[in-house]
């Protein structure tokens, strides 16, 4: 079984994703991309990660940050590959 698909079956939809506190986002204008900072060093950030992580400050569950990127992206079926990169960001660290 692949061990991404297995970690996504248990991001539960009520999860309130929040980056851990060991981690910065910010805005990296040497980069020009948002960048997760931590002790050791760097992660630098594509657009969409970016704009999940943006939205993982703990108040809201997974079905709302959904709806609310579909809103503002006018993006409609993503919500398999937010559970995706959510167990993933989960499985780095970046989220508790």
């Amino acid at each position: 079984m692949n061990a991404t698909l297995y970690v996504a079956d248990e991001v539960s939809s009520s999860y309130r994703p929040k980056i851990r506190t060991l981690f910065r986002l910010q805005w990296e204008p040497a980069q020009n991309a948002y960048v997760l900072l931590y002790p050791e060093g760097m992660v630098k950030l594509n657009q969409s990660a970016a704009e999940v992580l943006k939205r993982c400050d703990g108040t809201r569950d997974l079905d709302t940050l959904i709806v609310d990127l579909e809103q503002a992206f006018n993006a409609a079926a993503i919500a398999a590959e937010v559970h995706a990169f959510v167990a993933d960001a989960r499985t780095r660290g970046w989220l508790e």
